[in-house]
């Protein structure tokens, strides 16, 4: 099975710095500053890149460098919209912003979608991914129109539907006892060592939990929170629904076992 995961990765060099001006930032320590949607960011440059990529960490902005839109930025720049630009056509700046943020949610379902299709265990649920994948891609070629209307909250449950099934089949895998976290509050939680494989974990609140060397294999982690969770030798290789904004929002070091689909983030230690 094909896994095009590959084409939904930011290509900042396509795209006309959306993320940096249709995003509203609230000053906390993810964002240094407070900015408006719609009002770009100060660091943003003439060619839309970013004055300060390089130190965003030391320089207080860490929320820009967790951030992914899937692929959406460019889409959004370079066909949605041709090459024309919020900057030069201040008039058609709501219309492309609105057209990003569908996108955006568009295409993490791509991802989802993309995924599932790649596990094998999942090929009860494959003809009705397949489906889902083709209605997905005709959506993100549609014109801005078409994509401002889309309801995006239904097409979300609807697909949910088929990807709650591919975890309970991925996760009835793994033999023992499986734990069902959903949506629990596990902030700061000690889990050191702990035995997640098969786990549902789907929004849960792991911020600043212990995961050291623990073991995430088959465990659902779609939705789950890992803000500043300790990761360093905890083995995620096999988790599901696992992806870049996550892995980059939490603490990892070379020990640390990731989906070969995802980057290791740069701030990781060695």
């Amino acid at each position: 099975m094909t896994d095009d995961r590959g084409a939904l990765r930011a290509d900042c060099a396509r795209c006309t710095g959306l993320c940096c001006v249709a995003l509203p930032f609230t000053a906390s320590a993810d964002f240094a500053v407070d900015k408006a949607a719609g009002e770009p960011c100060r660091n943003l440059l003439a060619d839309f890149g970013c004055g300060i990529h390089a130190e965003l960490r030391d320089r207080g902005y860490p929320g820009c460098t967790v951030f992914d839109c899937f692929g959406a930025g460019q889409q959004t720049s370079a066909h949605t919209f041709a090459g024309r630009d919020w900057r030069r056509e201040p008039g058609i700046a709501r219309e492309m912003f609105d057209v990003f943020g569908v996108l955006r949610q568009l295409h993490e379902l791509r991802w989802y979608v993309a995924e599932a299709l790649a596990r094998e265990v999942a090929a009860p649920v494959h003809e009705d991914l397949r489906a889902d994948r083709a209605e997905l891609a005709r959506l993100a070629d549609a014109g801005p129109d078409e994509l401002r209307s889309v309801d995006v909250p239904a097409v979300r449950a609807r697909i949910d539907q088929r990807l709650t099934r591919v975890s309970e089949l991925v996760r009835s895998s793994v033999p023992g006892r499986r734990r069902d976290h959903r949506g629990a509050d596990l902030i700061g939680a000690r889990l050191r060592g702990a035995d997640l494989r098969g786990a549902r974990l789907r929004g849960a609140y792991l911020i600043a939990a212990d995961l050291r060397g623990a073991d995430l294999g088959a465990a659902d982690l779609i939705g789950a929170d890992l803000r500043d969770a300790d990761l360093r030798g905890a083995d995620l290789a096999e988790s599901l629904f696992l992806t870049q904004p996550q892995v980059a929002a939490a603490k990892g070091d070379a020990a640390t076992r990731i989906p070969a689909a995802l980057d290791r983030p740069a701030h990781w230690t060695a």
